[in-house]
């Protein structure tokens, strides 16, 4: 549950990778891959005639359907073999919620959106670089309410009889299941 409180608070806004490296739906394929190769990037956005986005070129894209079929790169356009419809998602959904979009489409990208313009791209790798900083902090949250479970219980006793002794006490307190007056605590830890 907690690691779902936390991760629900990281924004797509905080991991995307901005600016995107974008190509008009008119350039050649080869034009494309030196944008790759030239950015060390693994994807570009297409943008169609009115600037907008309207698919994605990955790596994938270029095997399946230029290299396996024997397509010259430079005879092809960036239109003819896109990925499309884009999947987009708003900067500030969650990453779970990202997480979640990819997986349900069997995906690795989203174009990120901020207010109808094209804000960034968020990756499946973007999301597990920040994977294990939000183990930590879930671990360190757990100790700390675990800490305070512990300190909270110490602190709070209760009056009855002693499930050890039988003897009435203002003090006592549970210890491992068991409500003890402050002798049987004593010679419990001594044990």
């Amino acid at each position: 549950m907690m690691a779902l409180e936390l991760g629900s608070r990281m924004l797509v806004r905080d991991v995307m990778s901005s600016p995107v490296v974008t190509a008009a739906e008119d350039s050649p394929l080869n034009e494309v891959a030196k944008l790759m190769k030239k950015h060390n990037i693994g994807c570009v956005i297409v943008s169609g005639n009115d600037g907008k986005p309207v698919g994605i070129i990955t790596e994938r894209d270029i095997v399946e359907r230029v290299v396996a079929e024997n397509i010259k790169p430079g005879e092809i356009k960036a239109k003819e073999i896109m990925s499309t419809p884009l999947v987009k998602i708003d900067s500030e959904k969650t990453i779970s919620d990202a997480a979640r979009e990819m997986s349900r489409l069997n995906i690795r990208r989203l174009a990120v959106m901020y207010k109808g313009d094209l804000a960034g791209i968020i990756s499946s790798k973007d999301i597990l670089a920040v994977t294990p900083e939000l183990i930590e902090i879930i671990q360190e949250k757990a100790r700390i309410e675990n800490q305070n479970i512990i300190e909270e219980a110490e602190k709070s006793s209760s009056t009855g009889y002693c499930d050890n002794c039988g003897e009435w006490s203002d003090d006592l307190r549970e210890v491992e299941g068991s409500f003890l007056c402050e002798e049987c605590r004593e010679m419990r830890q001594a044990e």
